[in-house]
């Protein structure tokens, strides 16, 4: 064990690791209840991506862990999960099946640039004021998905947006995100997961002792209707995805859409953790990073293949590195932690939406943070910037952000002389640009 991940070289111990593991997925954990309440939106059953998201966690990190040596969870990500569910499918009235056939040649298209090394140098070509901006934008999406989910948000004719009826499911939705901020504040470990767990146990009264949530739950006046407690890992959504519709023109969009929302999100992640952990090699780049860089695309062309939206590196990972993780023994650790939750679709199938929504809410404090690195007394990258963040929120599409941010970029700085600040790649990512709009128009 020490030799295979080099313990000594790294100044760490297996009980450091092991310990870093289980901080890691503590704060990872969330995943497996709240991907597959976003994803069952579609009509796929919760048991289904349940165990897809399991599978794709255990099997992506554990290769992160073994192969890459990085201490470096993956998961289904958040965002990408939003955008499959509300973007492509309810909006765009995209079958999941071929949604799914989406991710997993999008996992394909990651895959050939990490082997070619082509993702490192597309990041580089796309501004640093337009990553933050797409990730902050990806987080107030997020944000909204969960208030609108606890019915704090809802839609009003007169105003487009408004306040919801302050009834009891809103009331313990808003206890719970209370709760779950106090413990993000006092850095409890685990604390969104915690979180979902006292919501729920908030939420078994309704409809039972008071209230009724019939009109919002499907008919039933119970907002938390047991199921049991274990059940075999329901595999039905194992190959399901169509492989030949999603390679239609009208799907194309979305094949672009997951493959720059999943580079932005990976990419970033392994260079923040490297930055913030000392995880470099000898010329500063990050430890490691092809092997992670395939893992990662590896991660997502498994989801397509199980029934899950993309996987990608998880930033929640920065726990267990902060708890001395150094290397793969820590991803190890956290991906046999995951194996459990196969058999556990009947009990976590009860929690509520108001129980998730919090999660999903605070989600969004950590993903708006790099706005702050963007120069806003700079107008020619501010607008770019502001309009790539307000547009994913407000047109309920990642897409349209990057988009409209990506040529309101390339526009702002061709017409005030700044030329050279508009490389040759992000040209040819504006033209990809324009084309999804032409097939999705």
């Amino acid at each position: 064990m020490r030799r295979l991940f080099d313990l000594e070289k790294n100044r760490t111990t297996p009980s450091t690791e092991i310990l870093a593991g289980v901080a890691s997925f503590l704060a990872t954990a969330y995943i497996v209840v709240v991907n597959p309440r976003i994803l069952s939106g579609t009509g796929m059953p919760f048991a289904g991506v349940l165990t897809a998201t399991v599978l794709v966690c255990f099997f992506s990190s554990l290769m992160m862990g073994l192969y890459a040596n990085n201490p470096i969870l993956v998961a289904p990500g958040m965002g990408l999960n939003a955008f499959f569910t509300f973007s492509v499918v309810l909006g765009g009235r995209v079958p999941w099946e071929v949604a799914l056939g989406a991710v997993f040649w999008s996992g394909v298209i990651f895959v050939l640039l990490s082997l070619l090394n082509v993702r490192v140098h597309l990041l580089r070509a796309i501004p640093r004021p337009l990553r933050y901006a797409v990730a902050a934008g990806i987080g107030l999406f997020i944000s909204l998905i969960g208030l609108a989910n606890a019915k704090f948000i809802v839609y009003q004719p007169a105003t487009i947006l408004g306040a919801g009826r302050l009834d009891a499911p809103l009331l313990t939705f808003l206890g719970g995100l209370l709760l779950t901020a106090a413990l993000m504040v006092r850095r409890v470990k685990g604390a969104v997961l915690l979180g979902v767990l006292a919501t729920t146990l908030a939420a078994v009264p309704i409809g039972r002792l008071y209230g009724d949530v019939s009109a919002a739950n499907h008919g039933v006046a119970t907002l938390v209707t047991w199921q049991g407690l274990l059940a075999p890992p329901d595999f039905s959504l194992l190959l399901r995805l169509d492989l030949t519709n999603s390679l239609r023109w009208s799907v194309l969009p979305v094949i672009f859409a997951f493959v720059f929302t999943d580079l932005f999100d990976s990419l970033s992640t392994f260079v923040g953790l490297a930055e913030a952990a000392n995880l470099v090699d000898e010329h500063g780049e990050p430890r490691h990073v092809r092997r992670s860089l395939l893992t990662d695309a590896l991660a997502t062309l498994l989801a397509g293949l199980v029934g899950s939206s993309p996987g990608t590196a998880y930033i929640e990972s920065a726990v267990g590195i902060e708890a001395g993780g150094r290397t793969g023994l820590t991803a190890v650790v956290g991906a046999l932690l995951f194996l459990p939750f196969l058999f556990l679709a009947p009990l976590l199938s009860v929690i509520p939406a108001i129980a998730t929504a919090p999660a999903l809410v605070l989600v969004g404090v950590f993903m708006v943070r790099p706005i702050v690195k963007i120069n806003w007394g700079q107008l020619d990258e501010a607008i770019p910037a502001f309009l790539a963040m307000v547009l994913i929120p407000f047109t309920y599409s990642i897409t349209q952000g990057i988009t409209w941010g990506f040529l309101s970029w390339t526009v702002l700085k061709l017409v005030t002389g700044k030329w050279r600040e508009v490389s040759f790649t992000l040209l040819v990512i504006d033209a990809f640009a324009v084309a999804a709009l032409a097939l999705e128009g």
